[in-house]
Order: structure tokens, then sequence, then C-alpha cells
């Protein structure tokens, strides 16, 4: 049995430093009762842009462009030493974390965002970054698009394990190129909710035949900065939920074993039994003896994305 830990509690909202230090804490908390992996939500790094959902395009302009200026300068650079505390306590505790950010391009135009998660081994190495392939609606004015260079499944001491963000759960071929490459663990960092939602990751677990980490974005309006523009208009019940959370752990049969954690916050525990995906996939293994390769065939572009440079 391998024990896991879903992180549902806020960020320190759009304060990159202080964020990382509350995950340090968080994983440590996770570790000492048992956790050999610890998931974060999307974007949980500085927080998830919920003004986009309230925010008028064109009247709220100048709004817009404050608080997108406060996430970039508090979006992650991957290739800086910003995410060192979080690489360290990984090795020191010899946890493997799954966390989503925002993730600051470093190569090209460096004021592109990515909704990135990032899966970081035992040996406070990262293993894999993903960015979302796909945003959904007002998130393509936040997000650029994501390539299929970190589509992939890794390995690690608690199985093989991967992740598709949000409503890249809903993209059929986004999910086969998961269970194409063996995942027992698939981990969904979310900002849905709901049991509409709760029933897509069942039957995404059902399909294929896999454990299923449902990590949800959890925020009250309390959480947000002192400082937040115009707070009273766009969050005007000081005591709303903005998101509720609703993480949770599903079995390789579709089944709930732990949470939904809605409207709390707090570490959502459980132990997994990797043997229940061989028993899962005995009688439906969509990626292998269910499947028809002589009918059906995915190609994945997994070259990553890159502009072409001025001297190009």
């Amino acid at each position: 049995m391998t024990k896991i830990a879903i992180v549902q509690e806020p960020p320190v909202f759009l304060d990159r430093e202080k964020t990382i230090e509350r995950a340090v804490q968080l994983v440590r908390e996770a570790a000492s009762k048992g956790a050999e992996l610890v998931v974060f939500s999307e974007t949980f790094i500085p927080g998830y842009p919920a003004w986009i959902w309230r925010l008028k395009p064109g009247g709220d302009w100048g709004l817009s462009e404050q608080l997108h200026g406060r996430l970039l300068d508090n979006a992650v650079r991957i290739e800086s030493d910003q995410l060192r505390p979080l690489l360290d306590i990984a090795k020191e505790m010899q946890v493997t974390i799954v966390c989503g950010i925002e993730e600051r391009d470093g190569d090209n135009s460096r004021t592109t965002l990515y909704n990135s998660v990032l899966t970081i081994s035992a040996e406070g190495v990262v293993q894999n970054c993903h960015r979302k392939l796909m945003p959904t609606n007002p998130e393509r004015m936040v997000w650029g698009f994501g390539d299929a260079s970190g589509l992939k499944v890794v390995d690690t001491p608690v199985g093989r394990v991967g992740s598709l963000v949000c409503w890249e759960n809903y993209m059929p071929l986004a999910r086969y190129a998961l269970f194409a490459q063996g995942i027992d663990i698939y981990i969904a960092p979310t900002y849905d909710s709901g049991d509409r939602w709760l029933r897509t990751l069942q039957h995404i677990a059902r399909e294929g035949g896999c454990w299923v980490l449902g990590a949800g974005n959890v925020l009250r309006t309390g959480d947000l900065p002192e400082d937040f523009p115009d707070v009273e208009r766009l969050y005007p019940d000081k005591d709303e939920w903005i998101n509720s959370g609703d993480s949770v752990v599903i079995s390789p049969a579709g089944e709930i074993v732990a949470g939904p954690l809605r409207q709390q916050t707090g570490l959502l525990l459980a132990e997994i039994d990797l043997g229940e995906v061989n028993a899962a996939r005995r009688s439906l293994d969509i990626a292998g003896h269910y499947a028809r390769p002589d009918i059906f065939s995915l190609q994945v572009n997994t070259r990553q994305q890159r502009p072409v440079s001025f001297n190009e």
C-alpha cells in the first residue's frame, strides 16, 4: 500500500515566495503522516487567477492589466532557483511532489505565462513539466498554449505518474496518450468542482483502470490579499467560497475511496494499492488487449514548441 496526500489549502495568494514557504510546510506535514506522494492543486504557486471569470473583457481592461501584472511578477521561472525550497524538501523528506504553478517563459519573450504542472522526484529533481495544452475560455487571455513535450508518464517510487490539468481531462486523445504509457496514478489538478466534475473523474478512473487523484482549488474571499483591487465589487460576500475544492481519491474501479473534501481545508490522506490497477485492466485495458491498433492509431507530436528565432 502507498500513502498519498492531496493538499487542499489556499496559497498565499499572488505571493510566490510565501506560497512556496507554505508548500514546504505542508509537504513536511504530509510526510510526517506517512505520505510518499504529495499533490497540490492547479497553479497553486502563486494561485489561480479566479478574477478572469468575473471581469468584463473590455470594461475591466485596466483592472485586468493590473492583476495580470501581479500574476506575472509572482510566476515561477523554472530555470531560476525560485523553487529550490520545494526541491530541497522533496529530497529531505524523500517524497514525490506534483504541484501546479504559474510558469513564466524564460526562453523566448519572457512574458508569456503557462499553466504548468511539475513532477518533482524524491531526489529533488524536476522530472517533468507539463504545460496545459488548451486554456479554457477566458483562461486564453492569461496563458499560452502548451505542447506535448510534457505529456508523459514518469516512473516514481509510488508508481507511474502523469497529469492533465482541469478541462484537459475532457480531451479523449490527451487521456489516451497517458493511458498508452501505462499510467498507474492519474493526477488531475483543477479549478473545477461539483458533482458533474466528480463523475468525470470516476469515468476516467474506470476508463483507464488507474487511480485518479483530483486536486481541487480551494479559495475564500478572506484568502485574497488586503490590497486586492476592487474586491468589494468582484467579491462582495466576505464569507464566499470562491471555489469549494472537492479534492478526491478514486480507485481503478471508479469508486470514491476518500473525499470529496468540500468547503474545507486540510490534507486528504489515503492508502492506494497499485495491485488494483492490474485487476481493473484484466477485463478492460483500453491501451492494451481492448485496443484495436489495426483500426485506430494515435500520433502525438512530442517536439517542444519553439518560435522562430530572429536569426532564423
